[in-house]
């Protein structure tokens, strides 16, 4: 699982969506110096943190505020929706009726029994975009949110140890695609064969 994520204002995009204009990436920055380096958490009904995404409603890719998790019957999923099984979606190609990318310089897990918690990044601090799914859902007091689920696959060898899942990272090269091609099982099973190169570069150390 994948319940937490930084966004650091002083990355390089190396690894970003391919058609991303110097707009999207300064927009991102700045709203990572205001964030002011708090780690990127589930959205709840009381602390109301949007959190960055990118989406492509047009020609062009834009970021847009969103809500992580799903809401149904205006409040917050009883079933655990922040991430989603990249297997499940296979399954049901539906659920890829929508997506997006999420944008981050690490995220965080715990290795169990030891209750370690490792952050991992790419390449030592690269942006990199995880695949999400998105739905929108309505809050208790009416306001409309564009909703995400971040989707795991099975972690690569060398990180398996720490955790058996993570991100479903997507390569810049494949990024129009992720964002545009029809939702069917195809561009799942793209992404995911995909994903492995970037995969392959990712490092975990412990935090303090």
């Amino acid at each position: 699982m994948c319940a937490s994520y930084g966004l650091d204002p002083r990355f390089t995009d190396s690894e970003f969506i391919a058609a991303a204009d110097e707009s999207v990436l300064e927009g991102l920055r700045v709203w990572a110096e205001q964030n002011a380096g708090e780690t990127l958490r589930p959205t709840g009904k009381n602390l109301r943190n949007l959190n960055p995404i990118v989406v492509q409603p047009d020609e062009a890719p834009v970021i847009e505020p969103a809500w992580w998790g799903f809401l149904i019957g205006g409040e917050p999923s009883k079933f655990p929706s922040i991430n989603t099984r990249s297997e499940r979606l296979q399954d049901r190609p539906g659920g890829l009726k929508t997506r997006a990318i999420v944008p981050a310089t690490r995220w965080y897990e715990m290795q169990k029994p030891q209750r370690i918690w490792h952050e991992f990044l790419v390449d030592d601090g690269a942006l990199f975009g995880m695949a999400a799914v998105t739905q929108r859902g309505r809050a208790a007091d009416g306001a409309w949110f564009t909703c995400y689920s971040i989707v795991m696959r099975p972690a690569p060898d060398h990180l398996a140890e720490l955790h058996d899942r993570m991100p479903l990272l997507i390569p810049a090269s494949l990024s129009h695609d992720w964002l545009t091609a029809e939702p069917t099982r195809e561009i799942i099973d793209e992404a995911i064969i995909a994903s492995d190169e970037v995969a392959a570069r990712v490092s975990a150390r412990a935090r303090d």
